[in-house]
């Protein structure tokens, strides 16, 4: 019978063996919590689907879950979250990107070490208190220039923007300082200036990172919930195209806004639309992880490896 290795060498390899198997179960449980929410989503999905067409569901035009005529549409719920996220889009994407290349290329490294901490605390602020600035303080702001309903997709779209921020100037700027200085001294030596360098050699070099930054961010602004349930609405509409002043300036109700809705509202726990909660819920997780999955092929196919 073997007797146990109490040795300094024993005990060691017993410790790298437990903290081994407790990164296994970290990890494990990651998998098993991402499994468990999909896997709920799709039971109460594939219920609601019995009495629901998911033709009806992806093709209609109306929402009303709960008013007669019921109506489950989704379309005016999508159309709604893609405003949200193009305008948050031409907020963040072309602030984030010059931030990023300020703090990579033009800022010292002791204003780096305050500007970016500085910028990163937007992300820790509760999006709850953007939802409420927006409503409080930037739709008035807005209305003394633009004819605004009390709720909009302007101002969420301006907050969510302001969210989103932090995401692509983080990323982008990480993305910038990975590449290499012999890049930039070549470009020097040639007689480019540092604009040409920042905007001709570093961002096209750092572009898989850039291109995840927006991806990413963008799919953060499409779950976003509170501060699109606050600041825009709950009108679900179809947004007319051909209005560009229309899509912003009335209210709308996105994806995650009728979630709300629809879990806080007085309904029948077993009824269509209770489980129409699900079907939303599975309908934005496929488009967040597409988006994410698109991003991953983006910085795999145009990552740069130095050597």
């Amino acid at each position: 019978m073997s007797q146990p290795d109490f040795s300094h060498d024993g005990i060691r390899t017993a410790r790298g063996t437990a903290f081994r198997y407790l990164f296994m179960l970290c990890a494990l449980l990651s998998i098993l919590t991402t499994v468990a929410i999909v896997a709920t989503l799709l039971i109460d999905a594939i219920d609601f689907f019995a009495t629901v067409s998911p033709i009806e569901f992806l093709t209609g035009t109306r929402w009303s879950p709960t008013n007669d005529p019921v109506a489950f549409g989704v379309l005016p719920l999508i159309s709604g979250t893609l405003i949200i996220t193009l305008g948050s889009a031409l907020v963040a994407l072309p602030i984030g990107l010059l931030t990023a290349i300020y703090l990579s290329e033009y800022a010292s490294e002791r204003r780096r070490a305050y500007l970016k901490p500085a910028l990163e605390v937007l992300a820790g602020v509760p999006t709850v208190v953007y939802g409420y600035f927006a409503l409080v303080y930037v739709t008035p702001a807005l209305d003394t220039i633009l004819p605004l309903s009390t709720f909009n997709a302007l101002s969420a779209s301006i907050m969510v923007g302001i969210m989103i921020i932090p995401m692509v100037s983080s990323i982008s700027e990480d993305a910038m300082s990975a590449v290499p200085d012999s890049l930039r001294q070549a470009s020097y030596g040639l007689g480019a200036t540092k604009f040409t360098v920042s905007t001709s050699v570093v961002v096209p070099a750092a572009l898989s990172g850039i291109i995840s930054s927006f991806i990413l961010a963008l799919s953060r602004a499409i779950g976003e919930t509170m501060i699109v349930a606050i600041a825009a609405g709950q009108t679900p509409r179809m947004v007319d195209l051909t209005d560009p002043a229309g899509m912003f300036l009335d209210s709308i109700q996105p994806m995650t806004s009728a979630m709300v809705q629809i879990g806080t509202g007085d309904i029948v726990g077993q009824g269509a639309a209770y489980k129409s909660l699900f079907a939303v819920g599975l309908t934005l997780f496929v488009i967040t992880f597409v988006m994410n999955l698109v991003s991953e092929l983006v910085a795999s196919r145009y990552r740069e490896v130095y050597r």
